[in-house]
């Protein structure tokens, strides 16, 4: 029993950085959870008294699993294309698909290098993630891989080459960009502070028009933490939407348009937000609010 606590204990302590292994690998919060559950199953059912860096083990592990989950994701990839001739559903339109979580983890690498890592094979983005990211010697990775040292140390050269060279494509822009509004609008209305100050940039600034003032809106507030403190637990009536061709937040009450946000982006923060609540203004806006799974095109 000792020895089971024990083995908890070290598990445990090193959950954080396995999960964050994981989901710089995978780009998902949900499937880097599986894969750390899946070390821990792992690890129980494996004699690891030998093992002298259990911490090293343990990410070794999820290394691997990651690989099979990349692969296996890659197959489906395929099958869905060679069935269906579509588009590949995006991930926000599944049913497991938290905006607000997601913009939190991925906070830390950069949702624009999601992105680009969606391009790397399987091997390349391990190489690349475990080298390049945890600062691990090739010749741990070569096992993890498949491949030699040698072979290691070029599927990270070229998906180095990959990253720092990978235009991002408009579609994949605009998805980015989507996805840090729709987060915002749900840590506003779940009240979830700390991810509204993962969302807004360190100089946001928010300005609202004197109808939005005569609703409750300040005229003028700077910083994270005061933009934050104005919309926690508020934007119950918000949703995404195109404001003039350009992606902001609608908010309606009764069938109308009750008041605008034009959102500004500074990489994937949020830098600025316009509070637009006058009649005249909002009757010359074209308004169209984007359901849960629209895709939309043409963002300025």
């Amino acid at each position: 029993m000792d020895e089971k606590k024990i083995l908890v204990g070290q598990f445990e302590a090193n959950r954080a950085h396995l999960r964050a292994v994981a989901f710089r690998m995978l780009g998902s919060r949900t499937e880097a959870e599986d894969a750390v559950q899946e070390a821990w199953l792992r690890l129980n059912r494996t004699d690891v008294g030998d093992v002298e860096n259990l911490g090293g083990w343990m990410r070794t592990v999820v290394a691997r699993i990651c690989l099979d989950m990349l692969r296996s994701r890659k197959l489906r990839r395929e099958d869905t294309i060679s069935e269906d001739g579509g588009d590949l559903p995006s991930e926000a339109g599944t049913a497991s698909y938290d905006p607000e979580h997601e913009i939190v983890m991925a906070d830390s690498v950069g949702l624009a290098m999601l992105v680009v890592l969606e391009t790397l094979g399987p091997a390349e983005r391990v190489a690349f993630v475990l080298h390049d990211m945890f600062d691990l010697p090739f010749d741990d990775i070569a096992p993890i891989v498949g491949r030699t040292t040698d072979a290691t140390r070029k599927l990270a050269s070229r998906a180095r080459r990959r990253v720092q060279g990978s235009p991002i494509s408009p579609e994949a822009d605009r998805a980015r960009r989507r996805s840090v509004v729709e987060a915002f609008i749900a840590a506003s209305r779940d009240g979830n502070f700390e991810a509204l100050l993962a969302i807004l940039d360190p100089d946001v600034v928010f300005r609202a028009d004197e109808a939005a003032m005569r609703l409750g809106s300040q005229a003028e507030l700077r910083g994270p933490t005061a933009v934050a403190n104005a919309f926690n637990g508020r934007a119950r009536g918000a949703k995404p939407a195109m404001l003039d061709g350009a992606l902001g937040i609608a908010v309606e009450a009764g069938g109308r348009t009750l008041l605008v946000l034009r959102v500004a982006l500074n990489g994937d923060r949020i830098v600025s937000i316009e509070a637009v609540a006058d009649r005249e203004s909002l009757d010359g806006l074209d308004v169209m609010v984007l359901d849960p799974d629209q895709r939309f095109g043409g963002i300025e």
